[in-house]
């Protein structure tokens, strides 16, 4: 969900209740729940963040907007990242100089190329992020961790 003032990221699950929202202004991440969402932010479904990055106009959030399965780990599903919208922190350029609007539009396309580039997976079940090899010489308490603790 976007307003002029918070992105609010909502999970899909069922009887998940929680939303995760970003200050466009102060960059602070909090936890609040789906009633506090207004209804009059615009709604458009997303898969998942990829990530925030800092640029002349300031910070831009970057949002995985297609996907397609690859396979199958261990009966977890691996999901290929086909899509991104990059969504800016800021609601107007008017604070920019005309030589930063070009700079700021040359980098924009630099990443656009960079998100074009296969090689973008994902999987909200299974921990990509480590090898087999590692993850079976781990303690029982880091398997018991959820992904994002790891």
């Amino acid at each position: 969900h976007i307003t002029p003032e918070k992105f609010y990221v909502e999970a899909c699950d069922d009887g998940a209740d929680d939303v995760l929202a970003i200050d466009r202004v102060s960059t602070e991440v909090t936890l609040t729940v789906k009633k506090d969402v207004p209804p009059s932010a615009v709604t458009r479904p997303i898969y998942g963040i990829l990530g925030t990055i800092r640029l002349v106009a300031g910070t831009y959030l970057i949002v995985i907007t297609k996907k397609k399965k690859i396979g199958e780990i261990f009966s977890h599903v691996i999901w290929k990242a086909t899509d991104f919208d990059i969504l800016s922190y800021k609601k107007t350029m008017l604070h920019l100089t005309d030589i930063q609007l070009q700079d700021n539009k040359v980098f924009l396309s630099m990443l656009n190329h960079v998100l074009s580039v296969d090689g973008f997976y994902f999987s909200t079940t299974y921990d990509l992020t480590h090898t087999l090899q590692r993850l079976a010489n781990t303690s029982p308490e880091f398997q018991e961790m959820s992904l994002l603790e790891r």
